[in-house]
């Protein structure tokens, strides 16, 4: 007998061995014709897998979300690489993964394929899905599987198969005439991938991901469940181009970047605004919280990073330099080593605890130049970063008024939908199991206590401590990890920190280390595509722009500048010759959130014509109410 154990907790017994399709057909047809896959004791398996002993087992289907669509994602590479097959039979396949949101397979062809090529290609998808072509796994010895696809003229896939150790059993799949290498699981059927998929680019991959081996052609696409679901996503990327961080950077005059300081910014003087302001707000949130804000060397000699266990973990990704005096120096690729020796100057105790260090840290590190994003990914940049130092009593209380903070923060930036994912030990790691069990332990309880509801994201943690990763959610459904809070064990007892407890002996210190925003590029660039650059009037760089209607009202204009000026606004007067029209029209691309218009009545009357960005109607008011109302609008969170 094998018994069959459901989600529900029901069992049902068969007398013989079952595959997944049975147990789905004797639950109800309904759910036959909807199952994809199934769940053999947490594991995803092909719905045809044979059952031969007691098992927990539950039925995949559309409804079932993220390992769904990863499931409809990866049969949508093979149906893809299947098309490319039989239109380009010279082109060899390598590897199709599904990735966020889609998927993308390489290829070796030495001719380039063309935006023309994709719509042939999407369009043989389209004819094997309704094929319906069964997917069937089978098992081959290694070196049957190698011969068989040189024999095919695949020397990539080859390759991948000769790496396995000899003897492995190798799975390979067949649609129709098509079979690739691949551990699955797969749909039962390439009709099961239905319709809504769409190619999307072209672009160049190193076999391998190594840029000595040859240079492959990848194929990106996208595939959903349905074509709501497929036309909300091209929509979403749509509004996402017209958002580009990059476009507005150059079109609000913001900042720019060049290949003389790659992965760096230039900040214009609007951009830098911006920057100030946010660097401004969070100054106040940190001295309304009592945090003592710090300012450490760039260049620290390399034996602290060692010490501390960076150098093990991030040397390739940090700038080192050599000094005439064969010094060996390090510009800090992050601030946490360099706080704890500001704590260690001097004796500190268990009444000077929880002590709160901040600083916006301006830190390096080596990104390759492939995975550079404007300022979102970058090799310079500015942490808001804090470590506090707290007894392990104090870890809850600390993780409750962190966590306040940083929800806190981001509704005033304007983000209210926040996720939370609990980040535990990763396989390279410092600290004992023992600490790690103490620190994954003390965080659980503090989000807990916090009123955080976390998903698990497994093996992700620093190599010091747990972390809990915030995921905030934007105006067009994107999300974005900017936030985290650590517990570390570990630094403190590295570097020797101590503290002295209330009974006079030495104790180490936790370590809590938490940023809210990240890294200030990344979150001023979050920022702009969020509001498409259509900021709030406390964040906008240029508030507001007084132009003039005749030159008549210049001297007008200018003293209705140095009004607001007067009163804390960011303002501008535009004099220049040119039609209102014209003038409206190219502050309203800058992104300018208020216009002030002045003519010769306006400048007789003492009043100002108000427009706002986005509205073509405009009011007339009095030009001490509309230095009133603007101070109020523009005045900060907080």
């Amino acid at each position: 007998m094998v018994a069959i154990t459901l989600p529900d907790g029901s069992v049902r017994s068969y007398p013989g061995p079952v595959t997944g399709l049975d147990v789905a057909k004797d639950i109800g047809p309904g759910l036959a014709k909807a199952a994809l896959a199934i769940r053999v004791n947490g594991e995803m398996k092909d719905l045809t897998t044979t059952l031969t002993t007691d098992t927990q087992l539950a039925i995949v289907t559309a409804k079932d979300g993220a390992d769904a669509l990863e499931l409809l994602r990866h049969d949508a590479a093979h149906v893809m690489a299947e098309a490319v097959k039989e239109l380009y039979p010279e082109t060899q396949v390598t590897i199709g993964p599904s990735i966020e949101n889609g998927f993308y397979y390489d290829f070796a062809r030495p001719t380039p394929f063309t935006p023309d090529d994709l719509e042939k290609i999407e369009a043989r998808m389209q004819e094997i899905v309704a094929r319906d072509e069964q997917i069937v796994r089978e098992e081959w010895d290694r070196d049957d599987a190698v011969k068989f696809f040189l024999d095919q003229g695949e020397k990539y896939k080859a390759e991948i198969i000769s790496s396995i150790p000899a003897g492995q059993t190798i799975s390979l799949y067949r649609q129709g005439a098509f079979i690739d290498l691949c551990r699955g699981p797969h749909l039962p059927s390439t009709a099961k991938l239905g319709k809504a998929f769409k190619l999307m680019k072209l672009a160049g991959a190193y076999w391998r991901g190594d840029s000595k081996n040859e240079m492959l052609q990848r194929i990106y696409g996208t595939a959903w469940f349905d074509k709501k679901d497929l036309d909300g996503y091209l929509t979403m990327l749509e509004e996402a181009e017209k958002r580009d961080h990059r476009r507005l950077g150059r079109e609000m005059d913001l900042f720019h970047q060049q290949e003389e300081a790659v992965g760096s910014v230039f900040w214009h003087q609007k951009g830098w605004q911006l920057y100030r302001t946010v660097e401004s707000y969070m100054r106040r949130r940190l001295d309304a919280e009592n945090y003592q804000e710090v300012k450490t060397p760039q260049l620290v000699d390399f034996s602290l990073w060692e010490a501390s266990g960076h150098a093990d973990k991030f040397s390739e990704s940090m700038f080192t330099i050599k000094t005439q005096d064969e010094r060996h120096l390090a510009v800090k690729p992050m601030n946490c080593p360099c706080h704890v020796q500001i704590f260690r100057q001097g004796i500190k105790s268990y009444r000077d605890l929880p002590l709160r260090m901040a600083e916006f840290g301006s830190c390096h590190r080596y990104e390759p130049s492939g995975a550079l994003h404007g300022i979102m990914r970058v090799r310079a940049f500015t942490q808001d970063d804090a470590h506090i130092f707290c007894t392990e009593d104090q870890i809850t209380s600390e993780t409750i008024a962190f966590c306040h903070l940083l929800t806190t923060v981001y509704k005033d930036f304007g983000f209210e939908d926040v996720r939370v994912k609990f980040s535990d030990r990763p396989a390279k790691r410092a600290g004992s199991d023992e600490t790690w069990d103490k620190a994954e332990s003390a965080l659980l309880e503090a989000a807990k206590a916090a009123g955080l509801e976390t998903t698990l994201n497994p093996g992700e943690g620093a190599f010091y401590g747990p972390k809990l990763e915030f995921v905030l959610r934007d105006a067009i459904g994107r999300d974005w990890q900017c936030g985290t809070l650590q517990v570390d064990f570990v630094l403190p007892e590295r570097l020797d920190a101590n503290y002295t407890a209330e009974d006079g002996s030495k104790k180490r210190p936790v370590m809590l280390h938490r940023a809210v925003l990240g890294s200030f590029e990344r979150f001023l660039g979050i920022l702009i595509e969020n509001y498409a650059g259509r900021f709030p009037l406390w964040l906008a760089p240029a508030q507001v722009t007084v132009a003039t209607i005749v030159s008549d009202a210049n001297s007008y204009a200018e003293e209705v500048v140095s009004a607001l000026k007067a009163a804390g606004i960011r303002a501008e007067a535009d004099l220049r010759n040119e039609k209102i029209n014209y003038k409206v029209r190219e502050h309203s691309l800058a992104k300018v959130p208020v216009m002030l218009v002045v003519g010769k009545r306006e400048a007789e009357e003492r009043t100002v014509a108000i427009r706002r960005l986005g509205s073509q109607s405009q009011e007339i008011v009095a030009l001490d109410q509309a230095v009133a109302t603007l101070v109020r609008e523009a005045t900060p969170p907080a």
